[in-house]
């Protein structure tokens, strides 16, 4: 089949199954195209929660469709590609942040939802790149746990140097390859565009940003900003919903090194055998689901800022 026929048959079987399929900003080109919603990864599966369809179809990593498993229990939650992971979820383990925290008693966990179901139900709260900083500030405690992250805890402790931090030394590795020196290459080629980054790169790179914010908050600014050139720093598949709402202005990706191998996975086709055969199924446990949901909901009451 044709990309087009691919897509269309998709549709088609979306339709039958009274299914949502639920895109990452960071898919393929042509997997963004016939999404019903596409956002980034907490956004993605509450969206997913307040809907009425039966089924989900998350087109993303494995830790994605927990999230969405965790919020829609009621749901059938389908990833068409189970191994897709996430290399920065992976490095933190539970037995390892529960020595972490035998160390530092009384002190409260803050997870970045780029973690596992095992990982947010040992948490006290989650954030996202997005609100981080706002979850962080609505704790009393002066002194927290975060996990996996130390980049964006990093870009939290300079909003928020008034708290204490215990970092695990987890990092995205796709955002760890963009240098200072591939950054500052970009800024003398086009020094009339304006560099924006995710809080998941190193500080190094975040000092040289004139915007550091979430993916949903890159398309928001680029929207929003006058300006006519950006470089983007983050995974490449925002590129395609950047372009699309933004005709007139021109997008560079700050080093090609900014692909993740897990998040380029998912294919058509993935999706077309996942909606045939109604597989793989991801589930949580409920011993771990119902901890996880109160970590997740805790998150969610946190008034934006």
């Amino acid at each position: 089949m044709s990309i087009f026929e691919l897509q269309q048959r998709i549709r088609q079987l979306l339709k039958e199954r009274n299914a949502i399929l639920l895109v990452h900003n960071y898919m393929r080109d042509e997997v963004q195209a016939i999404a019903d919603i596409t956002g980034d990864s907490l956004a993605l599966s509450v969206e997913a929660a307040k809907t009425d369809a039966d089924v989900i179809v998350f087109c993303g990593v494995h830790f994605m469709a927990e999230s969405a498993a965790i919020l829609s229990p009621d749901k059938k939650v389908l990833l068409p590609r189970p191994d897709a992971g996430c290399p920065m979820a992976d490095m933190v383990t539970a037995e390892g942040l529960k020595q972490l925290k035998s160390q530092h008693p009384g002190v409260p966990v803050v997870t970045y939802v780029n973690s596992s179901a095992e990982i947010k139900a040992l948490s006290d709260i989650c954030c996202t790149s997005a609100n981080a900083v706002s979850v962080v500030r609505s704790l009393p405690d002066k002194k927290l746990i975060f996990v996996p992250d130390r980049n964006l805890g990093r870009y939290i402790a300079s909003k928020l140097p008034e708290k204490e931090f215990v970092f695990w030394q987890g990092f995205c590795p796709t955002h760890e390859r963009m240098t200072v020196a591939a950054v500052q290459a970009k800024k003398a080629a086009h020094p009339d565009a304006l560099f924006i980054c995710h809080p998941e790169c190193a500080p190094e790179v975040v000092a040289l940003a004139d915007q550091v914010c979430s993916t949903s908050g890159m398309y928001d600014f680029c929207k929003q900003s006058l300006a006519k050139k950006f470089i983007i720093g983050t995974e490449a598949g925002i590129l395609f919903r950047l372009k699309a709402e933004n005709p007139n202005k021109q997008f560079i990706l700050a080093t090609p090194a900014l692909i993740c191998p897990n998040m380029k996975l998912t294919s058509l086709e993935d999706v077309l055998y996942a909606l045939e055969q109604m597989t793989p199924v991801i589930t949580v446990p409920e011993d771990i689901r119902i901890p996880a949901l109160r970590s997740l909901e805790r998150m969610l009451a946190v008034p934006r800022d």
